[in-house]
């Protein structure tokens, strides 16, 4: 005002000198010069005078704000130098968001207190004590190029339970995420070949903990070799499999049920002897190797009103109580489930009826079935054959039901396909002392050959049914949706019922999936042993 004093009293100085008088004016330029001159950025604590630094950036100060969340971080001891590290980064962490914190990064101060000579749990006390924002004064690990954060959403269904409790080569217990089989997981991070990071799905917005990758569980179970491989059994096949078919079930339910027979089936000596020899095979129709059950990639599959019903398959050693189960399940509601009309070659008895006890084919159209790859299982007996045909699969999916079948696994992969999306439960035995509680009265069909038809279970049963379920499931674990224990067959009736109703009435199925696309290969990286969770 006191420049434009000297410029004269033109109609614009005035305009001007008025404005730069008033009140309102005045006291916003003050309240901004008062602004500007306040520093608001936070008062870092000095560096000690004795340090001496070889780079400017060689230490630097982070700050972040404690919450109820941990930090996302583990340390460890560098058994070398004895220096507190950063081990690992978890992914969504508070320490992964704020991008000052990377793997590597000596911790030298923790809220001023020295870090030299100290334990890892004695870090852990320490933050735990601490209250508001905790200051971390590091050393930067030298630069490495970060995994693009662009990475795919990954899930995968587990294919065994997993307690990190139980767990004694866990980094940190606090750290791990604990699962069920069945479970489904979101992959966050795959950088570590022995530890990867995943949360439950549905809870992407928690913190991801840490559960074994797939290499190291392989690794683990291929440690524990199986009982049956140090055991082998030669059990004589007859050149003639006998072919056995189950009591007629009008009997027990007052009603006859149609294609609850295995006729097709071969007998119990004859099916053990190809059972034994799968399980000494280290290969399959599906794989070049086995591999342990461990992590299948899956896909969510949202179910169309156009969607035919589901398939249901039951797998397990002979003798587990396949069969009943699939009965027991018919009999609940014959309006919901259905079973395949088996095929075969013989004549037709008196009381029965072709497409509703059997589909009676003349042999050369059987057999040019089987070279069309039309059937899912198929034997001989007598010189007549017995099948199942995938016809008689999309006949019962056709008619708006549920369709029960039970086969050996090795088969499985006629209908492991997008067209049926099979539900796949593996019925085995419980522990043999369960087996002998439970079974030792307990009579099932055998061979004709024997004097006695009808006997009961031996101690050779039990162990034959525990070894050909331990072959099984170390074979073709990785297809199996949920494996099912029967110890008391009322109570595995009731949790096979309630699984099939869930996977039923679900809107959305996951799917494997190789169904869609062949699996990508995941790059991994090399870890270290974890110590601390902060």
């Amino acid at each position: 005002m006191e420049e434009f004093m000297h410029h004269g009293c033109s109609d614009e100085v005035t305009e001007l000198m008025e404005m730069l008088s008033k009140l309102h004016f005045k006291s916003l330029l003050s309240v901004h010069d008062a602004v500007a001159q306040t520093d608001y950025e936070p008062t870092l604590p000095p560096i000690p005078d004795d340090y001496v630094a070889d780079e400017e950036d060689s230490v630097k100060i982070v700050s972040l704000v404690k919450t109820k969340e941990p930090f996302g971080a583990t340390i460890k001891k560098d058994e070398s130098t004895g220096a507190i590290v950063i081990a690992r980064i978890m992914k969504g962490g508070a320490a992964d968001k704020s991008g000052l914190i990377h793997e590597g990064d000596e911790l030298m101060e923790v809220n001023g207190v020295s870090m030299e000579q100290r334990k890892p749990k004695e870090i852990l006390s320490l933050l735990a004590c601490s209250k508001g924002a905790v200051t971390f004064k590091i050393i930067p690990a030298l630069y490495r190029e970060e995994v693009s954060s662009q990475r795919k959403q990954l899930f995968v269904r587990a294919l065994f339970d997993y307690n990190p409790e139980e767990d004694p080569a866990i980094p940190c217990k606090e750290a791990a995420v604990g699962f069920k089989r069945g479970d489904i997981l979101q992959i966050v991070s795959l950088e570590d070949e022995t530890w990867w990071q995943a949360c439950h799905q549905g809870e992407g917005k928690s913190c991801p903990g840490l559960i074994p990758s797939q290499q190291l569980h392989e690794r683990r179970v291929t440690l524990q070799r199986p009982r049956a491989l140090f055991r082998p059994r030669t059990p004589k096949a007859s050149d003639d499999a006998k072919v056995l078919e189950d009591v007629d079930y009008r009997a027990i339910t007052g009603f006859h049920i149609a294609g609850l027979r295995r006729s097709f089936r071969l007998g119990r000596k004859g099916s053990v002897a190809r059972e034994v020899a799968r399980s000494r095979r280290w290969s399959t129709g599906l794989h070049s190797s086995i591999r342990p059950p461990t992590y299948i990639e899956v896909i969510p599959y949202h179910s169309e009103p156009t969607d035919r019903h589901k398939l249901v398959v039951l797998v397990g050693p002979s003798g587990v109580g396949v069969s009943e189960l699939k009965k027991r399940l018919l009999i609940s509601d014959p309006d919901c489930y259905a079973v395949t009309v088996p095929y075969t070659t013989r004549e037709r008895k008196q009381q029965e009826t072709d497409g509703v006890d059997y589909h009676f084919v003349p042999l050369h159209k059987f057999e040019e079935d089987i070279l069309l790859h039309r059937f899912i299982e198929y034997g001989r007996y007598k010189g007549h054959y017995y099948g199942s045909s995938l016809d008689s699969v999309n006949r019962v999916l056709a008619d708006s039901k549920v369709c029960l079948l039970d086969m050996h696994p090795s088969n499985i992969k006629c209908v492991y396909t997008a067209e049926y999306r099979p539900f796949v439960v593996f019925v085995k035995p419980p522990r043999i002392e369960e087996l002998r509680l439970t079974r030792r009265r307990a009579k099932f069909i055998c061979e004709g050959e024997d004097k006695n038809p009808v006997r009961t279970f031996t101690e050779e049963d039990f162990e034959e049914m525990i070894d050909t379920s331990e072959s099984m499931e170390r074979e073709y674990g990785h297809l199996f949706d949920k494996v099912l224990v029967n110890g008391d067959i009322a109570v595995a009736f009731r949790e096979l019922k309630t699984a099939v109703l869930e996977i039923i009435e679900a809107e959305v199925q996951w799917i494997p999936t190789e169904w869609v696309r062949p699996s990508p290969t995941a790059s991994r990286r090399s870890c270290s042993h974890l110590t601390g969770w902060i």
